[in-house]
């Protein structure tokens, strides 16, 4: 393989940084045209999980908390990181019963993400719960969280004029939406039915 298929070709890689959650991965390369360069690639240690939990008055939870890199308050889904040795769903369970104090009875993967493809490798996975139970958090000493329960219809449009900005929850709460409404949409062929045909 040669960089002119269009791939960057890495020739060496050393470690810039490292900590308990990323290794910075510092690599010269063969860009696609062929010309010599560098590229940084953050590499995530733990899988991403996400979930939009809705009870029974279609309200979901959201957690806000301060997001030391962009020095901004920030609303959330319940999201966190997944270790080796456990599963996107245990990991979504986990920190939703951590953040919020709420177990679920039933889960469904709503998608997968990929969170900035350019510079890192962290991959996320998002899921829809239900029946609901509520009990005690358990936040880690690192989380100053606050709780909101809104109405779905609210979240929708909080990822929409900017209120979440956090691309997870974005994506979740709004693949949740556009799910539901395809759902709601009535066939083609029944509204042809239903309206006698073309004229």
């Amino acid at each position: 393989m040669t960089a002119m298929d269009g791939r960057f070709v890495r020739r060496e890689r050393r470690v810039a940084y490292e900590n308990p959650w990323i290794t910075v991965w510092h690599d010269e390369v063969d860009r696609p045209d062929g010309s010599p360069g560098i590229y940084g690639v953050v590499h995530f240690a733990n899988l991403a999980a996400g979930v939009v939990a809705i009870d029974a008055d279609d309200r979901t939870v959201l957690v806000g908390q301060h997001r030391y890199t962009l020095d901004e308050w920030s609303w959330e889904i319940p999201e966190g990181g997944v270790p080796a040795g456990e599963t996107a769903l245990e990991g979504a369970q986990r920190e939703l019963q951590e953040e919020t104090g709420v177990t679920a009875a039933t889960w469904r993967e709503l998608g997968r993400v990929v969170l900035s493809n350019s510079i890192s490798d962290e991959r996320a996975v998002l899921f829809v719960a239900t029946d609901l139970a509520h009990g005690e958090a358990t936040p880690e000493p690192t989380e100053a969280l606050e709780i909101r329960w809104v109405p779905f219809a609210e979240a929708v449009a909080m990822s929409l004029d900017g209120r979440i900005t956090d691309v997870m929850s974005v994506a979740a709460i709004q693949r949740l939406a556009l799910e539901r409404a395809v759902s709601a949409e009535p066939a083609v062929g029944a509204e042809r039915a239903a309206g006698g045909g073309d004229t």
